[in-house]
């Protein structure tokens, strides 16, 4: 097979089967070596009960976790899941500084840690560039789509809504098959690589461990909905952070092994010397000089676009935000993930390298770095089994996070998309919940089966997600221009992505056999050449369609429907009474945050109209543009290609700058996912201490008390 060149998403099947066979081979290879290694000889490195232990232990753990937290913040607050609109959009109510954790945290999968360790175990220092911030640029463009829904369709539950009401059925049919098409594909890739973790690292049933991962998940996001996901998404940021950390500091201040950037930079020099980087500078890996790393990059981009932008997990997030601050939080969100797979991979991609030549590495062959095993065997040789456990959390609570955001999103799209729109359009609020739970549930169950499914017919996860931006990419620009662009032209649209789709195929295919003597194969499909043909024809003929006939056939759009989409209707006894001066005043105050909590449904809908104030609105899509183009420039053009083109090879201050430059992006990464969002809700944490405290001291009086509707001027 290839080498993998998937994002965030899963990896190979055979991954810790692989770490199994190279931890024997090493043990034996050393048998009186003074080394740590992740696995003996005679089987996986851990005990069947410790992978029982992780998948149940740690879910059910989670799971109760959760569901005190919801008890807790219906006692306490006027927040409930009881509600549709707070089970699926967490009330839209949710802060800046969560909604970034949450994309952190959805956004960082099991691949995110291997795949990207394994192109600096390839590329050196320009791997984790180009893995980074070929990843990070969706996420900051896709601030504007968020601006623009909270502008063109602020109450609608899915992007699909908004296709329907543009655009009616057919079109509604169309793009649903490419949204579910993308959930179904990224969720089998999460449980079939979780489980394949789980299972070849500890020895547990596959079986199992594809059924008890999802099923784990669905008890906490049936229970507390979306505001339970964001919960969860939260303190699964702050461990994986704090491991990181653990990583980085044992890697260049501690270890006895590396421990320094001088002897870091001797290693990695000497292993150039012994075994030059085709492509590189001087064969070096303390280059950003890296033809094969420029390659993987472009991939890398071009593959992320229909994963974000098709996934109602990532609207889901823009959803349930608030106005003022949407933008912000996606903004934040894809700064602070970059830190992840940069810092990650420059730590443990960089000393996989730098110890090639420790008795207690493993000897890793072109195969297994493309499976990702750079990153669990620099752990182990660092770490031990200690440094196999802390990378197995860390890669379960990764593919965890992202299960619960898909079944979430699912389960919205499969109730107001098809339940609620060709089953039972006057559905009650009750109905609607028992569906959305029902969903969650039935979803859950449907992972589990996909993941065996793929399982047993043996494609890679590499091979897979590569191959999505194939026969998804085609739809990523119609689907933009339905949310931004009044112009954009219905039939054109359609046609676009149906040939974009056609299209991708088709050059995905030919370039295959083109390149290997018309064999066409699992193998010879998979090379970076034929993924990037289809990738290109998808995305490209798909938005060449949808801009010029929307251009040649404009459609006039003012998108007064879609604003109508779900609009409720807020009793508010001083509505009469105001004057349109205070009405107005009221809005042009819409972007200030004040500092009292909105802890209610009632109060939350109040909040949300007052900052719906369109030339708010337009201010904040004017910032998302101008931030997510310039972000994107520097990140993809101006920072790394003046690098590429001055083949230099960076020294020891070089590196040490390097390094130390990703040490102070992740740690006010950090700070902005993990202690912000606790600032930012201090007040209704007080909120909730106090109603504690009061139930201690006087049984029954803390129970929240919703006030009149008086509109809130809170986070």
């Amino acid at each position: 097979m290839r080498q993998a060149c998937c994002d965030a998403f899963g990896f190979p099947l055979d991954f810790f089967a692989r770490v199994a066979i190279l931890s024997e081979r090493t043990c034996r290879a050393h048998p009186h070596s003074t080394k740590r290694h992740t696995m003996s000889s005679s089987g996986p490195v851990l005990p069947q009960g410790a992978g029982y232990g992780v998948v149940v232990g740690i879910g059910l753990f989670f799971s109760a976790f959760m569901i005190c937290l919801t008890a807790i913040q219906t006692r306490y607050t006027g927040f409930s899941p009881k509600s549709s609109e707070e089970f699926n959009s967490a009330s839209r109510s949710v802060k800046p500084g969560l909604i970034a954790s949450g994309i952190v945290s959805a956004w960082t999968w099991a691949a995110t840690l291997l795949q990207s360790s394994a192109v600096a175990y390839q590329y050196g220092i320009s791997g984790p560039w180009w893995y980074g911030a070929g990843a990070t640029v969706q996420i900051l463009l896709f601030a504007m789509l968020a601006a623009k829904l909270k502008m063109n369709a602020p109450h609608a539950h899915t992007w699909l809504e908004i296709v329907a009401t543009r655009w009616g059925t057919t079109a509604h049919l169309v793009f649903m098959f490419f949204g579910l098409a993308t959930n179904i594909i990224v969720s089998s890739m999460l449980i079939l690589g979780g489980s394949a973790t789980v299972a070849s690292l500890t020895g547990m049933n596959t079986l199992a461990a594809c059924f008890l991962i999802p099923l784990g998940v669905a008890i906490y996001v049936v229970v507390g909905g979306m505001r339970a996901t964001l919960l969860c998404d939260y303190t699964h940021t702050t461990v994986l952070f704090a491991i990181i950390f653990t990583f980085v500091y044992t890697v260049y201040a501690t270890s006895s092994k590396i421990g320094s950037f001088r002897e870091m930079h001797a290693l990695l020099t000497k292993a150039a010397a012994e075994a030059p980087v085709a492509g590189n500078a001087g064969g070096s890996y303390l280059t950003m000089r890296s033809k094969n790393g420029l390659i993987f990059g472009v991939i890398n981009v071009i593959g992320n676009f229909a994963t974000v932008f098709q996934d109602q997990a990532y609207w889901q997030r823009a959803i349930a935000s608030r106005p003022a601050t949407c933008v912000k939080a996606y903004l934040v969100g894809g700064l602070a993930w970059f830190a992840i797979p940069f810092m990650f991979s420059t730590t443990l991609g960089l000393a996989a390298v730098a110890l090639r030549d420790d008795p207690a590495m493993m000897q890793l062959t072109p195969a297994d770095v493309s499976a990702g095993l750079p990153a669990s065997a620099a752990a182990a040789a660092l770490l031990g089994k200690s440094g196999a456990a802390a990378l197995l959390v860390v890669l379960f609570l990764a593919v965890t996070s992202a299960t619960s955001a898909e079944l979430i999103a699912v389960s919205a799209v499969l109730t107001y998309d098809v339940y609620k729109k060709y089953i039972n359009p006057k559905a009650t609020e009750a109905q609607i919940l028992t569906v959305s739970h029902a969903m969650v549930a039935l979803f859950a169950v449907v992972m589990g089966v996909l993941g065996l499914i793929f399982f047993y017919i043996g494609i890679s996860m590499g091979w897979l997600y590569d191959f999505m931006g194939v026969v998804l990419g085609s739809a990523v620009a119609p689907i933009a221009a339905c949310v931004t662009w009044k112009k954009a032209n219905k039939w054109g649209c359609i046609f676009g992505a149906i040939t974009g789709f056609c299209c991708g195929l088709m050059a995905w295919l030919v370039t295959t056999a083109t390149l290997n003597g018309s064999n066409i194969s699992v193998t010879t499909s998979g090379e970076y050449y034929s993924m990037l043909a289809g990738n290109l024809a998808s995305i490209g003929v798909g938005a060449i369609i949808t801009v010029v006939t929307s251009l040649i056939w404009p459609e006039d759009f003012n998108f007064d429907a879609t604003r109508a989409i779900n609009t409720p209707v807020l009793d508010t006894p001083e509505k009469d009474s105001r004057s349109s001066e205070e009405v107005d005043e009221k809005k042009r105050q819409s972007a200030e945050i004040a500092e009292e909590p909105v802890v209610s449904v009632d109060a939350a809908a109040l909040e949300e109209a007052r900052e719906l104030d369109p030339a708010a609105l337009r201010r904040s899509y004017t910032l998302a543009a101008r931030a997510s183009i310039l972000l994107t420039l520097i990140m993809l053009i101006v920072i790394p290609f003046p690098l590429f083109g001055a083949q230099t090879v960076y020294g020891v201050r070089g590196l040490a700058a390097w390094v130390v430059i990703g040490m102070i992006w992740a740690f006010c990464s950090a700070i902005a996912v993990v202690l912000y969002p606790l600032y930012e809700s201090r007040a209704a944490l007080a909120l909730i201490g106090r109603g504690i405290v009061k139930d201690i001291f006087k049984p029954g009086s803390g129970k929240f008390v919703g006030h009149a509707h008086a509109p809130s001027t809170a986070a």
